[in-house]
């Protein structure tokens, strides 16, 4: 029984499972939401300068959350796995035009 010579996988390599992704960005974007909600009670409770800041912060945070939960899984990268080149990779076959095929 021969071993094949390919790449060696841990499991440490592989991402978190689906589920787990998404609850840690649910997490992400209740906690941006609570921060909504102190800045609308902020806006109330402040005298005039400060309220003006923390309307704009409720304002925009609803779109820096979405952003944030939205990151997901495509732009996670490990730094380990980033010098790693695929050995198993299938290369493009060359393709030949005209006369060269003919033959």
């Amino acid at each position: 029984m021969a071993k094949d010579e390919g790449e060696i996988h841990s499991i440490t390599d592989a991402q978190p499972s689906l589920t787990v992704d998404q609850r840690a960005r649910q997490i992400r974007y209740f906690y941006s939401m609570m921060f909504r909600t102190a800045c609308f009670i902020a806006t109330v409770l402040l005298p005039s300068p400060w309220r003006w800041f923390t309307l704009v912060g409720a304002v925009i945070v609803p779109y820096i959350a979405v952003i944030v939960a939205n990151a997901g899984r495509e732009t996670v990268l490990r730094p380990e796995s980033l010098g790693r080149m695929d050995s198993r990779a299938i290369e493009s076959p060359s393709i030949r035009h005209g006369s060269e095929e003919s033959k």
